[in-house]
């Protein structure tokens, strides 16, 4: 018996379930880096760095603990291309990695293992609080799922924020509504700054690779300090508990130009990697509430992030796949516009958020939903093409968490499987949540005509459009009489705007 320990990009964990019973005598530990998933999608450059960054500082451990490790570093193949050679000239008959977190990958692996006639032990990911298969039991038959219901279940199962009675902290399981404010007319004032890394030289040597091999890829370099080791991830958490989480509840829905992090965490790349864990990091939240008497709703609006829908959306993900990939419930086939990757658009918000995203590979869950994935939905751009975008330019993203966000949650293209309403909304969100609309040329306030905002235009375009479906759902009702408000001849203006935006949205 020779086993091999395949050991992915994004499971950079020390105590991986992968390396249970590895014997360093017998067994053999390999990592590859692979153009091709670089290119799988038009990846942004800082993603690429921050992976292979974090695998050679990884390999790194592995060799000072004494691990056998063949690390193929540089190689235009695709992964299980590599993983072939190597295992038919070392002759090993079994292969040990923890379930992938794309599918096209576990598909890959089977492949890959039943052509070679070898055993594939595919494992469980001990870095979650609920595992795939407990996920599964728990949605049952149920039709629609909902993470409240999902959140609730969690708290109780790991006694997170409980009384001894079984009922929530604080007397209540979620404090939302106190976790929606904007900054000051003034601005946000003080933010203290996320924990950035100064490059070493492992990280330097692989920006230089990044500029010279992927030049024409999306996103700049200049900018990146994210943690590539577990130290410096823990490092970060600590920082972000210590100064930032008191304010992050309050604050985390608001926006601000040239504020790309606000009082956010920022830790999801670090989680995605598996440098740190979801535990240790609700833990360490909970530990700072108890000893500073921080307010109850930014401990919990970030606890509900990491152990609610952060698991949630994982869930989702192995429970739909691949029909999830497909989903395009409104039927949207509009081609997203070449702006997205350069920020060459004339709304401001459309600008920040994306300029912000091609500087670190990084905007926080409101720009991502409530601006790019908003206007996405209202531009009625194919579903597919918004989901390769979102995998290309977020350093965080891996498909198990971006899939489930951008198409069932930004686009609802899932419908009503999880999220329970499409998240839509027109310039006067944007207007209400930051300061981009004072330096736009758009007026929020405008419904059609010249001076009007796209996203205001497409949003009452949009309810005249489902106004059926909407007057159905409690929950967008009220979108539906707000409608009822404007006169036919005043909505027939505003198609005929928006008509106009969809036909021209390379221009807008």
């Amino acid at each position: 018996m020779k086993k091999l320990v395949l050991v992915l990009g994004d499971q950079l964990k020390a105590d991986s379930s992968a390396f249970n019973n590895f014997s360093p005598e017998n067994d053999h530990v390999i990592m590859i880096e692979s153009v091709c998933e670089a290119n799988y999608v038009w990846s942004h450059q800082a993603k690429i760095a921050l992976f292979l960054s974090a695998m050679r500082h990884f390999a790194k451990d592995l060799k000072s603990k004494k691990y056998p490790l063949t690390y193929i570093a540089k190689s235009k193949q695709p992964i299980v291309a590599e993983l072939k050679q190597h295992i038919q000239k070392n002759q090993f008959t079994h292969l040990i990695c923890v379930e992938p977190g794309e599918l096209r990958l576990k598909a890959d692996l089977e492949s890959l293992a039943h052509e070679l006639n070898i055993h594939l032990d595919l494992r469980q990911d001990n870095h979650f609080y609920c595992e795939v298969d407990e996920f599964k039991k728990w949605a049952g038959d149920k039709k629609e799922l909902r993470l409240e219901y999902f959140y609730r279940y969690m708290r109780k199962k790991h006694q997170v924020m409980m009384q001894a009675n079984d009922e929530p902290e604080g007397g209540q399981w979620n404090f939302d509504d106190q976790n929606r404010g904007a900054y000051s007319k003034k601005g946000p004032g003080l933010i203290i700054d996320p924990l950035w890394f100064e490059p070493d030289d492992i990280t330097k040597e692989v920006i230089a690779e990044v500029k010279e091999q992927y030049s024409n890829h999306p996103g700049q370099l200049e900018n990146f300090g994210w943690p590539v080791t577990r130290d410096q991830a823990l490092k970060a958490m600590e920082h972000f508990m210590e100064h930032r989480l008191p304010s992050f509840g309050q604050y985390q829905d608001a926006m601000w130009t040239n504020t790309p992090f606000g009082w956010h965490s920022i830790l999801s790349a670090s989680l995605n990697l598996k440098l740190i864990d979801p535990k240790e990091v609700v833990d360490a939240a909970i530990k700072v509430w108890k000893q500073k008497n921080i307010s109850i709703n930014a401990v919990e609006g970030f606890v509900r992030q990491i152990l609610g829908w952060r698991e949630f959306v994982r869930g989702m993900y192995y429970l739909d796949m691949p029909k999830m990939a497909k989903a395009n419930f409104y039927d949207h086939q509009r081609s997203l516009p070449k702006w997205y990757w350069s920020g060459e658009t004339k709304m401001a918000c459309m600008q920040d958020a994306i300029n912000q995203t091609m500087k670190f590979g990084y905007a926080h869950h409101i720009q991502r939903l409530m601006v790019t994935g908003n206007f996405a939905l209202l531009a009625e751009i194919l579903p597919k093409d918004v989901c390769a975008w979102y995998l290309a330019v977020y350093v965080d993203a891996i498909e198990w968490v971006e899939l489930p966000n951008t198409s069932g949650m930004a686009l609802f293209a899932n419908g009503p499987r999880f999220t329970s309403k499409p998240y839509i909304a027109s310039g006067a969100y944007i207007k209400r949540m930051s300061n981009y609309c004072d330096s736009c040329a758009y007026k929020p306030s405008e419904r059609y005509g010249e001076n009007a905002c796209p996203m205001t235009s497409l949003y009452w375009n949009f309810l005249i459009k489902h106004k059926a479906e909407l007057e159905k759902n409690p929950r967008t009702r009220l979108m539906r009489a707000n409608l009822n408000k404007i006169d036919v001849a005043e909505q027939h203006k505003i198609e005929q705007h928006a008509q106009y935006l969809l036909n021209n949205l390379e221009n807008i």
